[in-house]
């Protein structure tokens, strides 16, 4: 599989992994100026580049990144982004502040990490009925704690 990127923006960073066999590539921010986030709330920040898979099959998915969430409590305000094969515009990144405290986003910033992975396409059905299983309708803390 291939993933490549046009750089829409100048000083826009093709992401990388930080080590050989690190899951996620850093994203970065884009930024003309600084970008504060108060506390509580979101902003979207630039990251420059717009991407293309070159198998349907796949996503990318923009995760949040985990020194930025325990360090100061910046996470990505959507839990997960879902970027589909078919989206070609600029990958941007909803930052929410979690925190009481501002944060500053500076240009170059790694915001964000990126990753691809499969996804199935079903066909979809309907049913009067379904299978039964041996948890049934049995909902949240069904199973346990």
């Amino acid at each position: 599989m291939n993933l490549t990127f046009q750089l829409l923006r100048e000083g826009a960073k093709v992401p990388i992994r930080a080590t050989e066999y690190s899951a996620g590539m850093d994203l970065s921010a884009c930024l003309t100026e600084d970008v504060v986030i108060p506390p509580h709330e979101i902003r979207l920040i630039p990251t420059g580049l717009a991407a293309a898979l070159d198998e349907p099959s796949a996503m990318l998915m923009i995760c949040a990144r985990s020194g930025l969430s325990t360090k100061h409590g910046i996470g990505l305000a959507n839990g997960v982004g879902i970027v589909d094969t078919d989206y070609r515009g600029e990958l941007c990144v909803p930052l929410i502040n979690q925190s009481e405290t501002a944060f500053t986003v500076t240009n170059g910033l790694r915001i964000a990490q990126l990753i691809a992975v499969p996804v199935y396409m079903p066909q979809i059905l309907t049913a009067e009925t379904l299978p039964d299983t041996k948890r049934g309708t049995g909902g949240f803390g069904s199973t346990g704690a």
